[in-house]
Formats: structure tokens, C-alpha cells, sequence
């Protein structure tokens, strides 16, 4: 056996020598750069592009059959910029010779240095590549009962490739369709042994710039590839991407991020793709998710849960350098956090079993949004108790007893005008929202639901106080801002609402009790506040059952003015002084800001009030009447019938600093007016006695 294996190695050796020399002498005999011309023919006839081959081509043989070039560059698309398509300066590619015996390509190191590629979309969307991705069909075979000729699992070639290394490639967008233009540049690619079915690190770097939006983004991206040989299944694991934006017009001038996902799959055959344990994290933000995807070239659908982790929105504006409003309370928006079930398509996101935790505040519910370019918003939610004060502007000390009251309509309609008019004409939205408890301006309410529908510069808001200082409210709300200046309308009611507790947490102090039913339906128009105000009409009405008014004894005041006439000494003021009434009931007439009152009836047992006049909401200013009338009863000490007395008061000033007046004439009783009169008459009489005649006529008109 010694001998014939000595034989057979011999011939092997043999062999192997006479194609070492016949390798060496092609490498000895023929100038690779002699093929030029034929090669760029080649690629001329294949693509229809010119291929330009400045440097020389280097070939090796032995143990690998490799080719480095010089720089290269192809030619653009017809109809596009004369600047190439695609230049590189230098690259370098071998092939190892004896694998290639058994049908395995085994390559070494591609390095591709100094690549620049130049994308571009003309006007009418046509892009510069659409001509080397086209396909062409294959033709017919001549037989149609040949047996398949496709290659078997054993007959496939396998390729390895030692890695892939590009060194400071650029790529140039130029889309003139959109007008957005974009350079990627210091694209530093690097990858480990790339093999089919195996996994190969990949570490990559690139910066991108936005000339128009003055913004330049870094990413650098580390991760392990599998791909199949098919080239349409990928799977990425430890993922880890950073991002760092930087530009003027980015808050603190750069804002970092981190992305990581311990594995991600792609299949573009099934077209579905999944993602796990995905982590986006920026500052204090981070973000968890899974997600899948379906149809992700047709019709694309991603779906998964969403969590973000507990954050402080003060704290992200700061890290953004955003001043965070002046709030009442120094805890508000210090904690946030929410989880929800996205399902998104590449036009549309819609939140299901979303979970809200906003400080001491825990919301409950769905929203979604459709068609991105025009957002159109739905929603419904349900919170446990806000406490929407605590987000508001520090209160100064002298606002609780100035400022008026407003109701949820009126204050659903300020909070409306503060948003920009362009802002509500192009708002989509429909949706509920339900909070178990609210306190705004102080006021509790409990049981609150509001819906809002805005559409095509249509904005109605409806909504419901079940609980309302044991009573109830019922409002809505009507805005149109499809011309240039809105149009609000506002119809709301309450019924058997307690007046003290009400005006107790809303001022501070209440100075009347009883129940309330009351309604209003008001018209306006403008831009501002003082525009509003200045258009404002409509009607109010109001009926208050059992009320009191507390400090003040009309009563007492008609006493004492009685005293005063009678030179009798006047009854002493006493702190818990008060004015029962039964009833109180009014109308007004609300014109360009000026509310009338000319029916204002208030009566109890023993009193009888009028009242009328204006309040003018525009300045600010108080002009009313009131008559009060002590009605007739038994005097306690003789039994007689007490006169019939009317006092009248003047009420003045503003409505933060009232007036009141009293009307001297009112003072006088009847009886007492007509001595008066008695005795002016026959003043007057004695004057026409000594001054002649007609002189007491020419005295009335001077006076």
C-alpha cells in the first residue's frame, strides 16, 4: 500500500506545481489594465452607463486571486446632473483560489476607500437609480417539458467573505420634488467574517447634515447580523444605536439618544418584523417596547406594547432649555409616566388600554390619531381626581376677592381663545373625557363630563357637573373660527346650586346663602379678551330660593334712616347683621358688554326690593338702583299699623371696589313729603306777594 500512496502523492504534487506555473506566468505575461476598454464596454452594454477607470488595476494570483483598483467612477442617470453617480477612489477585493474547487467563494476584506455615491429625485419623482434596479423578464425557455434545472441544495455555491471595510464614503440627497436635500457623510463601515446563516458584528458611523434646517446628526451603530443568502432575512441582535442632534435651533444646541433592542427580525419575504425588548432613551426619557410588524411594504401594521417609565416633564424642559412655567404648587408635572398598546400604520396610531399616571392623577382610556398630514384626533378618557390648580399661575392674595366668576363654558372658552386661530381652524378632534373629581378656581365639582367635536374651523364643546355644590350644571359651547374673527356662543345652566360653600371656596368668604337656579345665553366675537367682552350679548337669568344675605340688615338701614329723621339715637352695628329673602329673581339684557337689570325683585316677609341698572363688563363700572320697602305691620307696642317706608340706595364704583349711597329724598315718609310741599307752596306764594307775579313760576325752572 506504501507504494501506490507515494504514487498518487506524487501526481498531487505535480499537479498542484504545474498550476502554480501556469498562475504565475499569467501573472508574469498579462497586464490586467490591457482589459480596460472591454470592461467598460461591458458595463456600457449591461447598464448603459460609462465606467471610467483612472488608476491602474493590480492583480494578485496565488493563494488569491484579487484585483485592486485606483479611482473609478460611473456615470449618472440620463437626464440628471453631468456629476457621477458613484466614485470611489480606491478599493481592494480578493478571491481565494482553492475553494473555488469545490464551489465555495471564499473572500477576503473588501475595503472600499473614499466612496462617494450621489442620489437624486427630479421634479416629476423620477430617481437616478430606477435604471439599475429594473429588471428585465427572462426569455421563455425553448422547451417546455425540460425538467427543472434549478440547482440543487448540494450544487449551490457557498460565499464567505473575510469582511467589509469602508472608509469615509459620502452619499449626497438631492430631492428636488420635496426640495429637501441631504449629505451623509464619514460613513466608516466595519464588519467581522460575513457568512450566510451566521451571525457577523457590524460597527457603523455616519454623520448627517441638513443644510436647510441647520441640524447635523451623528449615528453610530453596533450590532451582530445574520442574513441568509437569499438576502431577505435579517436578524440584529444587542442592537445599540446613539444618536447625537445638534444644531441652533435644538434646545441646549444637542440632544443625545440611545436605542437598543436585544433582537430584531426581518423577513422581506413574509414581509413581518419583530422587535424585542426595544429601549429608546433620551435624558430622563426612556421608553420600553415590543413591537411586530405586518404587510411592512404593503400595507404596513405595527402593533405592541408601550411603556414609558416614570419621568419629571420640569426636569425634560430643563434638559431641553425650556422654562417651565410659574405653577402654585412646586410639585406639579413632577411625575409622569404611561403605558398603552400601540397599533400604527404609516399613516395613523391609535392607543388602546391607556394608562396615564400624572402626579397624584391617574387617566384611564383610548386615543388615536389619523391621517398624519392632517391629524385628526379621537379620545376617550377617564380620570380618578385633578386637581387642575395646582398647574395654574401663582395666585396673589388680592384675587380671590376680585376676580369673577367663571363658568366651565366661559372657562373652556378662555382657554380656547389662548390657542392660535390657524391652530383651531385646522383642528380635528372628537372625543369624551370624564373625571370623577376636579377642583379649578378653587371650585369642587365631582361626576364631570365633557365632549369636544371640532371640525373644519368648528369647535362645540358640551359638558356636565352632576355634582355641583349639590346641585347641578349643564353647559356647551359653540365657536366658529373659519372667518377672521371667531364666533363664540355660550348656553349653561345651573340648578339648585348652594351658594355659600360655592362662594366660600371660589373667594374666601361668602356673604350669602340659599339655592340658586340660574341661565345664560351669550353671543360674541373677537381675538382677545377685551375684543369678547366688547361684542358680548345675550340674556341672563337667575332665581334664588331661601337666601340670606350675610352683613347686611336692609331692615336695620330703614330703621336707621327712620331714627335719623325722627332725631332718635341710632341702633348699634352688629357684625352678624343679615337680610332674609324668600325670593330673588331677575332678568338681563346683555349689549355690546353692557348687562341691564330692570326687573330685579327680591321680597320676604317683611321686605320688598327692587332693583335696576347697568353693569358695564367693559369698564368695569357699577350703575344700580335699588328701592328697598319695609312693608306694613302691627307696631309690637301699640298695635297700630307702621308707616310705609322706601329707602333707596345708590350702587357705584367698580367691581372690585363697589359704593354704596343712600338717597336723602327716600328718607321721607309720605306724610312728610307732603308738608314739604305745603310748605314750598306757600313760600313760593309769598314770593309772587312781594315780587309780583310769576316769580315763583320763574324760580321752578331755574331750579
Amino acid at each position: 500500500m506504501g507504494k501506490p500512496l507515494k504514487i498518487i502523492l506524487s501526481i498531487l504534487a505535480a499537479l498542484a506545481l504545474l498550476i502554480i506555473v501556469v498562475i504565475s506566468a499569467l501573472f508574469i505575461f498579462i497586464d490586467p489594465n490591457d482589459f480596460k476598454p472591454e470592461i467598460q464596454a461591458a458595463v456600457k452594454d449591461k447598464i448603459g452607463r460609462e465606467l471610467t477607470l483612472e488608476g491602474d488595476l493590480k492583480l494578485s494570483v496565488f493563494p488569491w486571486l484579487g484585483i485592486s483598483t485606483g479611482k473609478m467612477t460611473l456615470s449618472n442617470a440620463e437626464g440628471f446632473q453631468p456629476k457621477p453617480f458613484a466614485e470611489i477612489e480606491e478599493s481592494d477585493i480578493n478571491v481565494k483560489l482553492l475553494p473555488l474547487l469545490s464551489k465555495e467563494i471564499e473572500v477576503d476584506r473588501i475595503v472600499l476607500k473614499g466612496l462617494t455615491v450621489n442620489l437624486a429625485k427630479n421634479k416629476q419623482g423620477v430617481n437616478n437609480w430606477h435604471d439599475l434596479t429594473d429588471t428585465k423578464p427572462e426569455p421563455p425557455a425553448a422547451d417546455s417539458n425540460t425538467q427543472d434545472t434549478q440547482p440543487t441544495d448540494e450544487a449551490q455555491t457557498l460565499l464567505s467573505i473575510g469582511g467589509i471595510t469602508i472608509e469615509n464614503a459620502r452619499i449626497d440627497w438631492d430631492n428636488q420634488k420635496s426640495g429637501k436635500h441631504l449629505e451623509i457623510k464619514d460613513v466608516d463601515l466595519n464588519t467581522d467574517k460575513i457568512v450566510f446563516d451566521k451571525p457577523f458584528s457590524v460597527n457603523l458611523a455616519l454623520a448627517v447634515l441638513n443644510a436647510q434646517a441647520n441640524l447635523t446628526e451623528t449615528i453610530k451603530l453596533t450590532t451582530d447580523l445574520t442574513v441568509n443568502d437569499k438576502l431577505d432575512n435579517f436578524r440584529l441582535a444587542d442592537v445599540n444605536l446613539q444618536t447625537t442632534t445638534a444644531g441652533e435651533k435644538i434646545p441646549g444646541k444637542s440632544l443625545t439618544a440611545a436605542l437598543t433592542a436585544t433582537d430584531v427580525l426581518l423577513n422581506l419575504a413574509k414581509q413581518d418584523l419583530k422587535i424585542s425588548t426595544l429601549r429608546v432613551e433620551s435624558g430622563a426619557l426612556k421608553v420600553a417596547a415590543d413591537i411586530t410588524g405586518t404587510r411592512i411594504k404593503d400595507q404596513p401594521l405595527f402593533q405592541g406594547p408601550v411603556t414609558v417609565a416614570q419621568f419629571s416633564p420640569v426636569q425634560v424642559m430643563k434638559q431641553l432649555a425650556i422654562t417651565p412655567p410659574a405653577m402654585r404648587d412646586i410639585n406639579a408635572l413632577t411625575r409622569l409616566a404611561m403605558n398603552f398598546s400601540l397599533q400604527a400604520t404609516d399613516d395613523s396610531a391609535d392607543l388602546q388600554n391607556l394608562v396615564i399616571k400624572l402626579d397624584d392623577t391617574t387617566i384611564n382610556g383610548s386615543a388615536g390619531v389619523n391621517n398624519f398630514s392632517q391629524p385628526a384626533i379621537a379620545f376617550n378618557l377617564t380620570a380618578d381626581a385633578v386637581d387642575i390648580d395646582r398647574y395654574l399661575a401663582p395666585e396673589k392674595e388680592t384675587d380671590k376677592k376680585s376676580k369673577p366668576i367663571a363658568s366651565p363654558a366661559v372657562t373652556t372658552a378662555a382657554a380656547a381663545s389662548l390657542l392660535p386661530v390657524e391652530t383651531l381652524r385646522k383642528l380635528d378632534a372628537n372625543g369624551e373625557l370624564t373625571l370623577h373629581k376636579m377642583k379649578i378656581n378653587n371650585l369642587n365639582m365631582q361626576d364631570i363630563h365633557l365632549k369636544l367635536s371640532a371640525k373644519n374651523g368648528i369647535v362645540t364643546t358640551q359638558q356636565n357637573v352632576n355634582q355641583f355644590y349639590q346641585g347641578s350644571y349643564s353647559g356647551n359651547l359653540n365657536m366658529d373660527v373659519r372667518n377672521r374673527q371667531p364666533v363664540l356662543a355660550v348656553n349653561e345652566k345651573i340648578n339648585r346650586v348652594q351658594v355659600e360653600p360655592l362662594l366660600k371656596d371660589y373667594k374666601g368668604e361668602a356673604r350669602m346663602r340659599g339655592v340658586v337656579n340660574a341661565s345664560a345665553q351669550l353671543k360674541a366675537q373677537g381675538n382677545n379678551k377685551d375684543e369678547i367682552k366688547s361684542s358680548l350679548n345675550g340674556q341672563l337669568s337667575f332665581l334664588f330660593k331661601d337666601s340670606v344675605i350675610l352683613g347686611f340688615n336692609l331692615q336695620k338701614i330703614i330703621d336707621n334712616s327712620k331714627a335719623l329723621i325722627k332725631g332718635a339715637p341710632l341702633p348699634t352695628d352688629n357684625k352678624h347683621d343679615q337680610t332674609l329673602f324668600s325670593e330673588i329673581t331677575g332678568t338681563a339684557i346683555v349689549n355690546n358688554g353692557v348687562l341691564s337689570n330692570n326687573d330685579l325683585v327680591a321680597q320676604s316677609s317683611k321686605l320688598r326690593v327692587n332693583g335696576k341698572g347697568n353693569a358695564n363688563l367693559n369698564t368695569e363700572t357699577l350703575d344700580y338702583k335699588i328701592n328697598a320697602m319695609l312693608l306694613k305691620s302691627p307696631d309690637a307696642n301699640t298695635g297700630q299699623q307702621a308707616e310705609k317706608m322706601t329707602v333707596a340706595i345708590n350702587v357705584g364704583g367698580t367691581f372690585s371696589k363697589p359704593s354704596y349711597t343712600i338717597d336723602p329724598s327716600s328718607l321721607l315718609t309720605e306724610k312728610n313729603k307732603a308738608k314739604i310741599e305745603e310748605k314750598k307752596q306757600k313760600l313760593l306764594d309769598k314770593l309772587d306777594k312781594k315780587l309780583g307775579p310769576g316769580a315763583s313760576e320763574l324760580l321752578k325752572r331755574i331750579f
